[in-house]
């Protein structure tokens, strides 16, 4: 299937302080990749997870940290994030300014999951379902660093 789709704007706030709009996933016909585009509050976050695939960052704007593997990952515009299948991961925006990323997953639909393996629902796969409904609370980028450090912890 070929095809050209446009997408006027990014979606309001999904989840807390993220925006998002899928470019091309399954509805567009695709069976094994999805690409997005996402913007990130100034200090804000995503909530740890992780995705059965791999993934694809590209910085537009900004600058923040990936929190992977025990280790804070500074990155900034222009930077590409690689990370693995199965890695618990979160990417934070340590500035003032709006994080913008362009992001390809190598699965359709993306699934994605907290550290426990608790599924989530990701609200814009989900037409019917308000955000609260899909996270956990917010999270500030310090708060954020200590639940991936958490997680990491074999306890």
């Amino acid at each position: 299937m070929y095809a050209v789709v446009s997408h006027p704007a990014l979606l309001p706030e999904l989840l807390p302080g993220i925006r998002h709009r899928t470019l091309a996933g399954p509805d567009d016909g695709l069976s094994s990749l999805e690409v997005w585009s996402q913007s990130i509050a100034g200090h804000g976050a995503t909530p740890p997870h992780r995705h059965d695939c791999e993934e694809v960052v590209l910085v537009l704007a900004g600058r923040g940290l990936l929190a992977m593997n025990g280790t804070d990952l500074p990155f900034q515009a222009g930077d590409t994030l690689i990370i693995p299948r199965g890695v618990v991961h979160q990417i934070l925006n340590d500035g003032e300014h709006e994080l913008r990323l362009f992001v390809a997953l190598g699965m359709a639909p993306v699934r994605a999951e907290f550290p426990d393996g608790t599924p989530i629902a990701l609200p814009w796969q989900q037409p019917t379902a308000t955000a609260a409904a899909c996270v956990q609370p917010p999270v500030r980028a310090a708060a954020a660093r200590a639940s991936v450090s958490d997680a990491r912890s074999p306890n």
